[in-house]
């Protein structure tokens, strides 16, 4: 029987199973007398590669959590972030001072109008007394459907576009 080696970015989660589906398939091909030496030696094999996947795949989760906290603690340290770039499929990492400093310009040069209080609840009171108020909406008991139960401001997030000179932002809102 050939070695069997299994190169880590080209498996598919289920790649033990299917080869030992596959296995099985082979093994039925030989002459009968033949069929149980193979099958004992594939589910040696077998059992031998999903002890090394799982110690391989446990050992790699703990290695990847620990760069995390590496990353984590380095953009931390040195008050930086992480966001998403905007036409690329890339991140760009940033000084945190320096992505405050681009949305506030965003705000200010685009004239947006900023508010101290949420009048987020108060919207939702509006909407809550004319759906009470409705008699078009039967049964009533499913009246909650059309609420959103726990509403919320919308969140600013500036994606940095960074293929144009000075690198502005693309906002994005929920």
């Amino acid at each position: 029987m050939r070695n069997v080696t299994c190169i880590t970015y080209t498996k598919k989660k289920n790649w033990l199973l299917n080869f030992a589906l596959e296995a099985e398939t082979a093994i039925t091909r030989p002459p009968v007398l033949d069929c149980e030496y193979y099958r004992k030696q594939v589910a040696e094999h077998v059992e031998t590669l999903y002890t090394q996947d799982t110690l391989h795949s446990t050992h790699n989760t703990h290695s990847k959590m620990k760069i995390l906290n590496l990353i984590k603690t380095k953009l931390k340290k040195n008050e930086a972030m992480i966001t998403k770039a905007d036409k690329r499929n890339s991140i760009v990492t940033l000084p945190t001072q320096y992505f405050n400093k681009k949305i506030n310009n965003f705000i200010s040069e685009n004239h947006v109008q900023t508010i101290n209080i949420d009048p987020t609840n108060t919207f939702q009171n509006h909407i809550r007394k004319t759906i009470n108020q409705s008699k078009t909406l039967n049964p009533t008991r499913f009246k909650w459907i059309y609420l959103n139960l726990n509403p919320s401001a919308p969140m600013i997030k500036g994606l940095i576009t960074s293929h144009k000179p000075n690198q502005p932002i693309r906002p994005i809102v929920n």
